[in-house]
């Protein structure tokens, strides 16, 4: 489909001035969200800019088949019109733009608070975490089971609401915004020393998944370029999280379902993946490795060697693991029909990552969306077509197959010259610019937007966790379930709670 010819499209990690990007009547916006939501295009981001008594509302809209990204702006007051009825994807970006910017999406069929922000300096009161309706189901022995904050285990708060009868839920309510921190507020103003380390704990699980859309954002407002190198090991990098995240739920789903052998092995395992990652940087977590300009450690040969040795042994450690699982009856009898979501629906509500391709979605921003070293070297995109608990939890190890692949042949042809360039550090941004960058991270897609003002600085700096998509993925996969089934479906997403809580 061919957008208007007033809008404005650049590629993932792309710049465009923002007074080259035409205020498009309120009308006119709304109708182009909907015309490119039908024809293939998906909504990246969707957020408020307050302009002194106007909000300023900008859609970020991608098109995989040509790796293409549309902006648009339209500018309001008080209220805009609802698409949620007609475009499901953008019902969680309308309310956060109501909470943040206090103009209301008129028309939205379930207006309520996303993350309890304290205060948008607007006068409006605020309720507390938790504090708020929740959808009903009425009816003789419909009854209401509620979970958390708190729980068991040692876990981020949310708060759940099942609506039963018997053991079947009817309907999940999810509630979030307890690890709410202020990230994207902190941000505003920036970049300054503690910018990076905000941005690497937007969720501590992806360090180098944010970390890397930070550093390409402002990367593409200076006009640098990172060296070959650099863009080597940040993509080894990016794979050794994956790998640790999708052995560790490997292991937790195993666990679930009280198959002990491979969450055992997998516990394991996913540590030495961590230190892999610590053997670059000294960090498990990959914490200063990605570094505006490039990385902020080289690998040395020796290095190299002993990271190819160590991935040898853990490939052959998790495909024993994991394939003790594949053989066990009981195992599958679990995992199979439970927790199924539609390609529909995941199409419908915007789903990304694992989660979508489970559902037999082929999108990653690798391969549509390429970036970094994933210009010149591809990941084939896996999926699977199911989308319920088993077909989670084998893209989980397709994946991780292919990131282990990726990881050796980038170690065997590790490119020469600097990992970092230097010349960053003493840049400024370009004024008065939006940036757009998109990166794959183990949960899925990343959205980074960085707006700045005319003094340099950021004026707006928009972060879209892949949690912010898929929470209600999860409400869908309970529904006709057994509420037994609750730990496993969730399990098999494994969302960030900080993550959306920005």
């Amino acid at each position: 489909m061919n957008l208007p010819a007033s809008v404005r499209t650049i590629h993932n990690g792309g710049t465009i001035y923002r007074a080259d990007i035409p205020l498009q009547r309120e009308d006119d916006f709304c109708q182009t969200i909907l015309d490119a939501t039908d024809h293939g295009w998906r909504v990246a981001s969707y957020f408020g800019v307050p302009e002194g008594d106007e909000v300023t509302l900008y859609c970020i809209l991608g098109y995989k088949q040509d790796g293409i990204i549309a902006v648009i702006r339209t500018l309001v007051r008080e209220r805009f019109p609802s698409l949620a009825s007609l475009c499901p994807q953008v019902q969680m970006f309308e309310r956060e733009i109501w909470e943040q910017c206090g103009v209301e999406p008129e028309g939205h069929p379930w207006l309520k608070p996303v993350r309890f922000v304290p205060s948008a300096g607007d006068g409006r009161e605020r309720p507390l975490p938790g504090v708020m309706e929740y959808y009903r189901v009425e009816g003789d022995e419909v009854h209401e089971v509620a979970v958390g904050p708190v729980h068991a285990g040692i876990i981020e708060p949310g708060h759940f609401r099942f609506q039963c009868h018997g053991e079947k839920v009817f309907h999940l309510e999810i509630s979030l915004g307890y690890q709410h921190r202020g990230i994207e507020a902190g941000l505003i103003g920036g970049p300054g020393p503690k910018t990076l380390c905000q941005v690497e704990a937007a969720a501590g699980d992806t360090t180098i998944g944010h970390a890397g859309a930070y550093c390409m954002a402002l990367e593409a407002l200076t006009g640098r370029r990172v060296p070959a190198r650099g863009e080597a090991l940040r993509g080894i990098a990016l794979e050794l999280e994956r790998l640790a995240n999708h052995t560790g739920d490997l292991g937790a789903i195993a666990g679930d379902v009280g198959y002990l052998p491979t969450a055992s092995f997998c516990g394991r395992i996913r540590g030495d993946f961590l230190n892999m990652t610590a053997l670059l940087c000294g960090s498990r977590f990959g914490r200063g490795l990605v570094r505006p300009g490039g990385v902020g450690f080289d690998c040395g040969d020796g290095q190299r060697d002993e990271l190819l040795k160590r991935v040898e042994a853990a490939r052959r450690d998790l495909t024993v693991a994991v394939d003790l699982l594949w053989s066990s009856p009981s195992v599958m009898a679990r995992l199979e029909k439970t927790g199924a979501v539609s390609l529909k629906d995941a199409e419908e509500i915007g789903l990304v990552g694992p989660a979508m391709r489970a559902c037999g979605g082929s999108r990653d921003i690798r391969k549509d969306y390429p970036f970094g070293i994933y210009r010149m070297k591809q990941i084939p995109a896996v999926t699977a077509a199911t989308g319920d608990v088993y077909a989670r939890t084998l893209i989980r190890w397709l994946e991780a197959e292919r990131s282990l692949d990726f990881i050796e042949e980038l170690l065997r042809q590790l490119p020469g010259g600097k990992p970092r360039s230097d010349a960053l550090a003493s840049s400024p941004l370009a004024p008065d610019m939006l940036a757009v960058v998109l990166t794959e991270g183990w949960r899925g897609k990343i959205c980074h937007v960085a707006i700045t003002d005319s003094a340099n600085r950021f004026q707006r700096y928009k972060i879209t966790d892949p949690s912010f998509n898929n929470w209600f993925g999860l409400a869908l996969a309970l529904r006709g379930q057994q509420i037994s089934d609750f730990p496993l479906c969730n399990k098999s997403f494994n969302l960030s709670y900080c993550g959306f809580d920005l």
